[in-house]
Order: C-alpha cells, then structure tokens, then sequence
C-alpha cells in the first residue's frame, strides 16, 4: 500500500522554500512513498524530484486560470500559467494528463473554482481534491467531498505542505499504481488520512515570497 500526499509545493513556486532533497528526506522519515509534487505555474520542481526520489512522484502542477486553480496531474512539461480554465484542460489533455480540482471551494484567497465553475466545467474534469489540510474550516472539505460524490469523480487528498514538516500531514492509504488509469482506480479504494493544518502555518509562505525578492 502507499502512503500518498497528493498536493505537496517545492522551491521552484513563488511561495515555498522546500528543497527537493529536504523533500525527500522528509517522505522518507514520515514513511511518505507516493507525492504529487504541484507547484504554482511550473512542473520543473515535480521534474527534478521525480528523477531523484527512491519513491512515486507524480509530475503535477497548479495552474491559474481566471476563473481559479487548476491541477495537472501525470504532466510531461510546464503548461503556461494564467491562461484561461479552458486552455488550461486542453493543455493537460494533450499531455495525456488528469485534471484535478484543488480546494475548489476555498474563494477568494485560495483560489478555489468555485460551484458555479465547478458545474460548468465539471465534464472536464477527473478528480476533485476532497481534503486539503490548509483549507481553514471544515465546510470546505465536506462541500468538495459532496461536490465529487454528486458528479461521481474520483477523490485526492494532501497537505499542500509549503514548508517540509507539512509533508505528510495529510495523506491517502491506496493501492499501487503504475499508470493513470491506475491511479484512478487505486483513488477509489484509498482512505484519507488528514488533519487541518494549524494556521501559523501560512506564515512559512509569506517569509517564503519575501524571502524571493529579497
């Protein structure tokens, strides 16, 4: 079985200063085997610790598009961020990637979708992020969990750890996996595991944006 954290950021977003190494080590000491590395706008960083890791990474990325967040999962190369939701599929499909929807619910800091772009868009889309442990009240998971039982997409989880001692916080307990289609079958048979992170947490990444100007 793997233990799975399924949004997990690196040095290479604008507001995180987690080594991939630092990353590693951390899966490795937390008993993490399965990350899906999605940083903001670029996949360089999930690039880098795939070739790294003694453990699954999945090549992801969060993409901002005017409407709000999307996540590639399974990505081959960068897709451009701030391009518009539709776009932003397109390019994920052409990799022959899945879409994913993180912390859809989670407006206006978080860039969550939205239920009105969720039911829109929703044909389009493979799995909604059901648990995310730095969405602040509890409402946001269990309005995601119902979006994805109601439309019947698959369900992720993750930490979204900006800073290394995240990792792992959250995670799933699924079956291996060797492909997407795989992947989304181990999905349905996981268990999430996860507690909502405390908030100070948010600190990390604000020193982390002022610390990349600096």
């Amino acid at each position: 079985m793997l233990k799975a954290d399924l949004h997990v950021h690196s040095n290479y977003s604008y507001d995180c200063l987690n080594r991939p190494e630092d990353i590693i080590r951390r899966c490795l000491d937390t008993g993490v085997n399965c990350i899906a590395v999605a940083d903001h706008g670029t996949a360089e960083g999930a690039l880098k610790i795939q070739q790294m890791a003694p453990f699954q990474v999945i090549i992801a990325e969060e993409i901002m598009t005017p409407h709000g967040e999307v996540m590639g999962m399974f990505l081959k190369e960068s897709v451009p961020n701030k391009i518009p939701f539709a776009e932003a599929i397109s390019r994920i499909r052409e990799q022959d990637g899945l879409v994913c929807v993180p912390h859809p619910f989670d407006k206006p800091n978080r860039h969550g979708l939205g239920r009105k772009n969720l039911e829109q868009f929703i044909d389009d889309i493979d799995i909604i992020e059901v648990f995310n442990a730095r969405s602040p009240l509890p409402w946001f998971s269990k309005t995601s969990l119902a979006a994805a039982d109601k439309y019947g997409k698959a369900k992720s989880a993750g930490s979204d750890a900006h800073t290394i001692n995240e990792i792992g916080s959250t995670y799933i307990e699924m079956p291996e996996f060797c492909d997407k289609n795989d992947f989304l079958t181990a999905l349905e048979q996981g268990k999430i595991h996860g507690r909502i992170t405390n908030p100070f947490v948010l600190l990390g990444s604000s020193w982390a944006r002022i610390r990349k100007v600096m």
